[in-house]
């Protein structure tokens, strides 16, 4: 399993994928329409799985392997997406580091890019094992694309298996959920599971079934420019109010100033000159009622400082992105303990632990599948220090293949 799976993992990366914002196409890029058709569709065929599909208004590939058994079995499915963040995506380089000793990986020596344990403490977890990793010039893909490639490798051992009986089983690969949309317009119905897991998560071990309740907001700030020679009692400096606006929120409720199951908002960018400026933030909290008090919050502040300035020259444009999946998944934990007792029979440890962010999971999960999410093995997503261990790919395709061996007598939810 392992040499194959390598062999689809290292052909994927080397298709730039990465979704776009700004756009307003589906997918949002055509990188991720040529990946879906020229490289998935072939695969999904070439391993015998049938009812294989593109859907032109959401993206997703789709594709099935029929039940094998009359008993009572449910529909699952496992979903991975196709893009990858917007960083450097295009020509991938990746390095393989056999038998991993613990030490300095030199991953560009020009520009000094060193994937160190001092800065990467996980790094020490891997020792004995071999890595894949970027060049210190791009991201690697393992997210999502180690997710893919567990997949369907884990697809092609289960039909070649004669041993284990199953129900349908069906898998989809999706695009844009770097920018939080991918599942927006995915055919629930018509994918017909009972639920599903996303391979989206991190190290080995990884089992989530709670994530962040999640909103974006810009906030616009309409200032007033005049010669500054000539500005005593007149100019109103957007970017000004902006500092004021960013320096009023929580300072200790931010990304770096916190972990776990603490909530935050995030300035991800500030534009704008002294007539008008824009800032743009998320907002997380896994928990509801403080997820609803941060975004009241913002637009509280807002009105008090319009109040101030006696006239409106702040307003916020604010909408939610996504919600904590653990709100349905707790209502019925069959998926998540049909996973923990996959990891379990495999000796791995399910580290169940909410999500600091969110997966395509916390979208359907609310749209009438309950999907949590399992480790594909990569870490330090999104960037050049982005690295996989390909035993931790290995052992993610096997709890694919052991979650549909032990899936009898979990039934329909």
């Amino acid at each position: 399993m392992q040499e194959k799976l390598v062999d689809r993992f290292l052909k994927y990366i080397k298709f730039e994928t990465r979704s776009d914002e700004k756009s307003l196409t589906v997918p949002s890029t055509q990188n991720q329409v040529d990946f879906a058709k020229t490289v998935l569709m072939p695969e999904l065929e070439a391993i015998g799985l049938s009812d294989i599909q593109y859907n032109a208004a959401n993206g997703f590939v789709t594709a099935l392997l029929p039940r094998n058994s009359e008993k009572e079995f449910p529909a699952i499915g496992f979903i991975a997406h196709m893009d990858t963040a917007d960083f450097e995506a295009a020509n991938v380089n990746p390095l393989i580091w056999d038998h991993y000793a613990g030490n300095d990986l030199i991953l560009d020596a020009e520009a000094q890019v060193i994937l160190s344990p001092k800065d990467f403490p996980a790094l020490k977890n891997y020792i004995g094992q071999t890595l894949i990793t970027t060049d210190g010039k791009t991201l690697l893909g393992a997210d999502d694309k180690a997710g893919i490639a567990e997949i369907i490798t884990a697809l092609e051992a289960v039909k070649a298996a004669d041993d284990i009986e199953h129900g349908d089983i069906r898998v989809a690969f999706g695009p844009d959920e770097e920018i939080g949309r991918g599942a927006d317009l995915f055919d629930v119905a018509g994918f017909g599971c009972d639920f599903a897991y996303t391979m989206d998560g991190g190290p080995l071990g990884e089992l989530e079934f709670e994530s962040f309740n999640a909103a974006q907001a810009v906030v616009t700030i309409q200032g007033k420019n005049v010669h500054p020679g000539t500005a005593k009692d007149t100019m109103v400096n957007a970017i000004k109010l902006a500092i004021a606006y960013d320096s009023a929120l929580p300072q200790n409720e931010v990304p770096e100033k916190t972990e776990k199951r603490e909530g935050f908002y995030h300035l991800l960018g500030i534009e704008g000159n002294v007539e008008e400026s824009k800032m743009t933030y998320i907002i997380r909290d896994h928990d509801k009622t403080l997820f609803e008090n941060k975004k009241t919050n913002m637009l509280a502040l807002a009105e008090r400082m319009n109040k101030e300035l006696t006239e409106e020259r702040i307003s916020i444009e604010m909408h939610d992105q996504y919600y904590n999946m653990g709100e349905v998944l707790k209502e019925d934990m069959r998926p998540v303990d049909l996973a923990e007792a996959a990891m379990k029979s495999l000796g791995i440890t399910p580290i169940i632990e909410p999500i600091r962010g969110g997966t395509d999971g916390s979208k359907l999960s609310f749209m009438g599948l309950p999907t949590p999410n399992i480790f594909a093995g990569g870490e330090n997503f999104h960037g050049r220090y982005e690295y996989v261990s390909v035993q931790s790919m290995e052992k993610a395709a096997a709890v694919i293949v052991e979650i549909i061996r032990q899936s009898q007598g979990y039934g329909k939810l």
